[in-house]
């Protein structure tokens, strides 16, 4: 138990007991017995026990109904700064991507994004923030970046969390809360490179080892399930109804050669 805490300082007794279950250790004590020990070790402080009470957060009923996208504030490395960037599916928690970024520019996402798609299929819904890349506040008529309009051709309902309200993300806070915690505290990281590595060996414990409170002690990956819906290599040309086409000639615009039909 102790080393279980000081392997994992952020886990608690529930956390504790269950992954030793899990492990199939015979009578592991009760979480409130766990507790009691790691207090008597001095492994939990006032701060940590503040921070792991429970909040009551709407989930959807299947994996892939919602993910939420957002990246973590950045953080500097010895010569560059890095941006985490975090996908997570909203009913298991499952953490879909965690890349080191060198930046938030479109050209930095959407071939991660385009991985993940790969691997985990297409979801119903993803959810944003309204900064870059997701939104674009310098077209107010439409609301859409360049992203935004990819990711509604692959058939994906995009939605943005109201401004100054990130509790919408709520869950992909929690998780980020998890990643300073357990990860990014008191470490410091040469490159991009070396601070994935410790993101990979680290979503690989949040995903199959690390008890989730929130799901009744499961872990996220016993929750999740591959998309049924793959993800398409070409999209499919955009097609104009005729109403539609007249209306961009008379605004003096050209129709893409790839949009007529």
């Amino acid at each position: 138990m102790v080393q279980l805490r000081r392997e994992h300082p952020s886990w608690g007794g529930r956390k504790i007991a269950r992954r030793l279950a899990d492990q199939g250790l015979g009578e592991v004590p009760a979480p409130s017995t766990v507790t009691n020990i790691l207090h008597r070790h001095g492994l939990i402080t006032p701060e940590s026990s503040k921070a792991s009470e429970h909040w009551c957060r709407f989930e959807h009923e299947q994996p892939n109904a919602l993910w939420q996208i957002d990246f973590k504030g950045d953080f500097a490395m010895a010569a560059a700064r890095c941006y985490p960037r975090t996908v997570l599916d909203d009913h298991s928690r499952f953490n879909l991507a965690l890349r080191a970024c060198p930046s938030v520019g479109t050209d930095s996402v959407r071939p991660h994004l385009e991985q993940v798609f790969a691997r985990y299929g297409l979801p119903v819904r993803i959810n944003t923030d309204n900064g870059a890349p997701w939104g674009a506040p310098r077209q107010p008529a439409h609301g859409l970046s360049e992203l935004g309009v990819w990711l509604i051709r692959l058939g994906i309902r995009l939605s943005h969390s109201a401004p100054y309200h990130p509790q919408t993300n709520g869950k992909i806070e929690r998780f980020h809360r998890s990643l300073n915690t357990e990860v990014l505290a008191g470490r410091s990281f040469a490159d991009l490179g070396q601070a994935q590595a410790a993101f990979e060996r680290w979503r690989g414990i949040y995903n199959h080892e690390r008890p989730h409170d929130a799901l009744d002690l499961l872990t996220p990956a016993k929750r999740y399930a591959i998309s049924p819906r793959p993800y398409p290599r070409a999209l499919a040309p955009i097609e104009y109804q005729q109403g539609d086409t007249s209306a961009v000639h008379a605004a003096g615009l050209e129709i893409p050669l790839t949009a007529r039909r």
